[in-house]
């Protein structure tokens, strides 16, 4: 087993799970990369960039119309080639694949076979952390997010988030990926990245084959 620090880490979840807040706390924890004396950029990536279109809170590789599909399967096979070509190395990515799947049977009843790209996250190490909260605890979170909310209106409806968490149960329980299950309803990161450090550590997750 190398030494070598090499994580591949996948966090999914519907909106308000800390997912990207979590993401930067285990980008820069030693356990997962190991003790820095001055920070440096590991790459934390995002399908919730919206990169599709020229303006904010646009579309991007989750919410792409039908008329953009091509365009986002071509972006999901960039992306897995490029963690391919650069496998000995960390990896964060905060929502991906199953985001998408959820959101295009929501929005369009599309259901999209996403096999090939599980099966080559799971060649490469990627472990898939589903991050979750209780229903009551929504309303608190949302509170917290309307401080530092750009598009506050994004978070009027609670239900939708409820209703995307339930359905991406059952997308996670059917993935390939070892998976962990993350209650965030207490909002406490650093217990979240602990959870996470020892889970990777006892899968063997923090390091690659």
């Amino acid at each position: 087993m190398s030494s070598k620090l090499t994580p591949k880490i996948l966090l999914e979840g519907t909106r308000l799970t800390l997912k990207t807040e979590i993401a930067f706390a285990l980008n820069e924890h030693p356990r997962i990369v190991g003790t820095r004396n001055y920070r440096y950029h590991s790459p934390v990536i995002s399908a919730e960039w919206c990169a599709f279109t020229n303006f904010p809170w646009g579309r991007g590789l989750i919410n792409f119309e039908p008329h953009e599909e091509s365009l986002a399967m071509e972006t999901y096979a960039t992306w897995l080639r490029l963690f391919e070509l650069q496998r000995y190395y960390s990896w964060i990515v905060d929502r991906f694949h199953l985001s998408t799947k959820a959101y295009q049977f929501q929005h369009y009843g599309k259901e999209y076979d996403f096999r090939w790209v599980e099966e080559r996250l799971f060649s490469l190490g990627f472990h898939l952390v589903f991050c979750t909260r209780s229903s009551e605890s929504f309303h608190e979170a949302r509170e917290q997010r309307l401080k530092v909310s750009g598009k506050p209106s994004q978070y009027d409806n609670l239900q939708l988030f409820i209703e995307e968490q339930e359905l991406m149960h059952k997308l996670v329980n059917e993935s390939i990926l070892p998976k962990l299950e993350l209650d965030i309803s207490d909002n406490n990161i650093s217990r979240a990245t602990e959870r996470i450090a020892d889970w990777l550590t006892s899968t063997g997750g923090l390091w690659s084959k």
